[in-house]
């Protein structure tokens, strides 16, 4: 099985990730005709660059042949230009309000000699509605469509979550801006491209201080890069920048199918993507290792999870049954109730949860909050799992995901996503069993238009 590690001893961002994508044998002009086809009036700028010693690729998106600035650069001139162009009381000098200069800033830039120039605005802001619309009219393969609009998705989650409001009406700043949109699908293009697996990921530094975005000044990480990394190892090198983007922790989210120490493999390339900054005393790039995974005696990966366990036998059974699904939905991994003969020979369930270990604490409360429990037991216990990953097979009433199960790289159990088939079966009024087979077929069909 072919796996590629990415090393985010520097952190992560969109740009990083398509230089390393690069450094490790993708073809530029895969990703040059993909921004092409976005018609954003985008393209990149590649060049080979020294970070510390390391040489490594450096990514640049010019949009009408201007180069973006990085975001906490933007958001400083910002400031800065508003400040030379608005007097103290918040008023405009020519008597436009604080909202209107802002506008007229954005859509012009102040003479050379009359004070610090605005910098040029590719970055205002889009609904998840409108980068939908830009990702089906782009010239990649579904399969890098529904990574993009994943990647997207989970941006979506997260800005809603901190703003208190729906997916539908949140406006991408930094991450709508052109740029941002050409990493977002230049990674999943170029992703599909590298020919692995499984993307295997290091724990990310996401360095330290603030970083000004759209809404103002923010410790970092940023608070869509805490959304995003929930689940993920992180930790901080006391290096006082921004080293996860927004962008970056969004494809991390969506390709890392686990988070670990390298793994065993027979190295065949690797390649560095270049940071927008030079640190000195330290290589700003992300790298990026594929290889063959090496055939372990057990032929699994092994893992720790927590075990959280409490006896219900005062508790309305419809209760358990809404909890079960509120626990999933919560992270958990799995979910079950078992019957069980309690004290004074009452019927009762034991619920069972399974989930990592850092989100125990959560679903622990969620237990105590929705359940009779007086008591949560907790313990760790280590399993072995199969490779996993996803593939989207076209049924005709829509596209199904298929989840493969996989040993040594030999394919050793399928099956449709439940989730996936439920809908179609809901919203066609057809029978659960029929979208299944006909998902099932699709993929065998697939598997064998694939053979040599």
């Amino acid at each position: 099985m072919r796996i590629a590690y990415l090393d985010c001893f520097s952190g992560m961002s969109g740009d990083m990730f398509l230089g390393a994508l690069l450094d490790a044998g993708v073809s530029a002009q895969v990703l040059e005709r993909t921004v092409a086809g976005l018609n954003l009036g985008a393209r990149l700028e590649i060049s080979r660059v020294n970070r510390s010693g390391i040489t490594a690729t450096k990514v640049d998106v010019l949009v009408h042949g201007e180069k973006e600035l990085p975001r906490e650069q933007f958001w400083a001139q910002t400031e800065l230009a508003d400040s030379h162009q608005h007097t103290p009381s918040g008023e405009h000098p020519h008597g436009h309000s604080h909202k209107e200069a802002h506008a007229e800033q954005h859509s012009s830039t102040t003479p050379s000699g009359a004070g610090s120039p605005a910098p040029h605005d590719h970055r205002h802001g889009r609904s998840l509605r409108e980068i939908c619309a830009i990702l089906e009219q782009a010239v990649i393969s579904e399969g890098a469509r529904k990574t993009a609009l994943a990647m997207f998705g989970a941006l979506g989650e997260a800005e809603a979550r901190i703003h208190n409001r729906d997916m539908e009406s949140v406006h991408f700043h930094e991450v709508g801006a052109v740029d941002a949109v050409v990493d977002i699908v230049g990674a999943a293009v170029g992703a599909e491209a590298l020919g692995v697996d499984e993307i295997v990921c290091s724990a990310l530094n996401v360095g330290g201080g603030t970083v000004s975005c759209a809404h103002g000044v923010f410790p970092v990480p940023a608070p869509a890069t805490v959304e995003l990394l929930r689940g993920a190892p992180v930790y901080s090198s006391g290096i006082e920048k921004e080293l996860v983007t927004p962008t970056g922790a969004a494809i991390v989210k969506v390709l890392a199918k686990r988070f670990g120490a390298f793994p065993e493999m027979t190295i065949e390339k690797s390649g560095y993507g270049a940071g927008a900054r030079d640190l000195p005393g330290h290589p700003n790039v992300v790298r990026l290792t594929i290889g063959e995974a090496a055939k372990l005696a057990a032929k699994t990966s092994q893992e720790t999870i927590a075990v959280l366990e409490a006896n219900l036998d005062d508790l309305n059974p419809q209760v358990i049954g809404y909890v079960m699904g509120r626990l999933l939905e919560d992270g958990a991994l799995d979910v079950l109730g078992v019957p069980a003969q309690m004290k004074k020979g009452r019927p009762g369930t034991l619920l069972t949860v399974l989930c990592r270990p850092e989100d125990s604490a959560r679903l622990t409360q969620r237990m105590f909050a929705e359940t009779s429990t007086l008591g949560v037991r907790q313990r760790l216990e280590q399993r072995q799992t199969l490779a996993r990953r996803w593939v989207t097979v076209a049924t005709e009433w829509g596209d199904v995901r298929i989840k493969v199960a996989s040993m040594n790289g030999a394919i050793s159990h399928f099956a449709p996503e439940y989730e996936d088939c439920r809908q179609i079966a809901s919203e066609r009024h057809l029978p659960l069993k029929d979208v299944m087979q006909a998902a099932t077929q699709s993929y065998l069909r697939e598997q064998a238009g694939n053979k040599p």
